[in-house]
């Protein structure tokens, strides 16, 4: 038995769980087993270091899968910007009907996209730019509470409150994203008004995860106490997995006027890819982790966490829930 919302039903999938794009991690073998496990995964277009890369990838994820995907394409303002349009154009040229687009005024890219056919869904830490994407035309949107991994936005909302707020608001299909690791959390998430939810640091501890062993160790032994707030005072909030890199980082901004040249070296994004997959040392730089880390208790196959997660919602539903009518 499945559980069918707005979301499964306008993109085609089996579950209501998505990955969505994770930097360093969101490649073919990540993407296709989740795909085959009947839920939704996405590409991360920037980890690929060209758009020609992004298309030799989605080529090598529908070798593995026949089942739907997505490619994410984060926008941040840069000093020296991707090459938005190329990686735009191969997502198209590439045949991809589902796109997460996540950061700063999508606007150029949503109309493109939907002159071509794809649907987007937008990832969002706020309900006024929930809304905001919503009169863009985006199809669906991805709230994330304070509770997630990377950045969280500036307003400090936990998904209990946020998730509601939004689905007051929002007409459109929307993911709950930001502390979802278990079939509890799925459950509590269609009843705060989501149709699915948007799982990142969960997938990453999978045996199909393209990272180190040693990572998915860290994080299995870590426990909701162990991530740190970084560039907080820069007002960039990202949230990392605790570590001797992301612990100086808060030392150097505790002692006050920190500047992002006082802690560039430290936060770099080389030098957490680095030690992610060359050196496969967790404490060689930041790297993000939520406060689900708390609740992720082994290292399972994305096609064995789907299920379970699925198989605990559905006997929370029928059972202990439904008992309370009693």
């Amino acid at each position: 038995m499945a559980i069918k919302t707005r979301f499964t039903e306008m993109f085609g999938i089996e579950h209501p769980i998505i990955q969505g794009g994770m930097q360093w991690v969101g490649k073919a073998e990540l993407v296709s087993a989740v795909a085959n496990a009947g839920a939704l995964g996405f590409i991360t277009a920037l980890t690929q270091p060209t758009p020609e890369a992004l298309a030799k990838e989605i080529a090598r994820t529908r070798e593995m899968t026949d089942k739907p995907f997505g490619v994410n394409l984060t926008i941040l303002p840069t000093i020296t910007p991707p090459p938005y349009a190329e990686y735009r154009q191969a997502i198209i040229e590439g045949g991809i009907k589902i796109v997460e687009t996540a950061g700063y005024k999508p606007q150029e890219h949503v109309d493109d996209f939907k002159a071509h056919g794809v649907k987007i869904i937008h990832k969002c830490t706020a309900v006024r730019h929930a809304l905001s994407a919503e009169r863009m035309g985006v199809d669906a949107i991805s709230i994330d509470g304070f509770e997630c991994a990377g950045h969280p936005g500036e307003d400090d909302i936990p998904g209990l409150i946020l998730i509601p707020a939004a689905a007051d608001k929002v007409k459109i299909p929307m993911l709950a994203s930001g502390g979802f690791g278990d079939g509890r959390g799925l459950v509590a998430a269609l009843a705060l008004g989501a149709d699915g939810i948007n799982m990142g640091t969960r997938f990453c501890v999978t045996k199909e995860a393209p990272i180190p062993q040693s990572f998915k160790e860290r994080m299995v032994a870590n426990d909701e106490r162990q991530t740190d707030l970084i560039l907080r005072t820069l007002h960039n909030t990202a949230r990392v997995m605790k570590n001797v890199v992301a612990d100086e980082v808060v030392a150097i901004e505790a002692r006050g006027g920190a500047t992002f040249a006082d802690v560039q070296a430290l936060v770099a994004g080389s030098r957490g890819r680095d030690a992610l997959l060359g050196e496969g040392d967790p404490d060689g730089g930041i790297w993000s982790a939520g406060l689900i880390q708390g609740l992720i208790h082994d290292i399972p196959s994305v096609k064995d966490l789907v299920e379970r997660i699925v198989a605990e919602a559905e006997g929370l539903i029928k059972g202990r829930l439904s008992g309370f009518l009693g």
